[in-house]
């Protein structure tokens, strides 16, 4: 038994790593933050609304959002927490967070959510202080072994069965000729295609989360998968 969970572990970091840095990924989102709607955004947010829906965030609870982007989930999260919750977002860009401050602002919604510029793997929050944690194709952004140290970061936060919903690209959907071809683009260009599938499920397993849902997509042939684990 312990082999296996070894070998189920060592599965989880057999992905390709991420060459640019994170000063380098930082400038860069900074760079596109005013047009990123326009370059990704249409594609993924079906999934993400997805994720979302599985997550089911009630009124009153406190959410965080981990690499907001442009904003679009995080004002999701603020309608679904209303007056009576808080949603908060942290993003490694100044640039994405002034455009979704800017979008907050001018939906009214600035009021209901705190945002903060930082990093994923070190979470300025004190424990056990979230209901539930969200993140949509951020965690494949962090290099291999950054990803258990963002997750072990968001479950301190967590409270006691606090809830994490997880979209992204995933590498535990098969060998798909679409996704060979992602990682081939990814090795020759990394500083640009920077995110690559990983093993989403087995990193939440390995860092102890319980998986409560699992949902299978495909974006343009790429497996993708829906997440939903709790705090153990």
């Amino acid at each position: 038994m312990k082999e296996m969970e070894r070998q189920r572990r060592s599965q989880a970091s057999n992905v390709l790593p991420v060459l640019r840095t994170k000063a380098e990924a930082r400038q860069y989102y900074d760079r596109i933050s005013t047009i990123y709607d326009y370059l990704t955004g249409a594609f993924e947010r079906r999934f993400a609304e997805r994720a979302l829906e599985r997550l089911s965030i009630k009124e009153g609870e406190s959410v965080l959002e981990i690499g907001f982007g442009s904003g679009y989930c995080l004002k999701r999260i603020a309608f679904s927490t209303d007056v009576t919750g808080k949603a908060h977002g942290i993003d490694i860009s100044t640039g994405m967070l002034n455009v979704t401050r800017r979008k907050l602002i001018k939906s009214g919604l600035l009021d209901r959510v705190q945002l903060c510029c930082g990093d994923g793997s070190n979470l300025p929050y004190v424990d056990s202080a979230f209901d539930a944690a969200f993140m949509s194709y951020t965690l494949e952004l962090f290099d291999t072994d950054d990803i258990p140290r963002v997750l072990e970061e968001v479950l301190r936060v967590l409270k006691p069965k606090g809830r994490l919903g997880l979209v992204g690209m995933s590498k535990e959907n098969g060998k798909s000729t679409m996704l060979r071809l992602y990682e081939w683009a990814h090795r020759k260009w990394p500083k640009y295609i920077d995110c690559r599938p990983i093993y989403i499920e087995q990193s939440l397993r390995d860092t102890g989360y319980e998986i409560r849902s699992r949902e299978k997509a495909k974006l343009f042939g790429l497996p993708n998968e829906i997440v939903v684990a709790v705090k153990a």
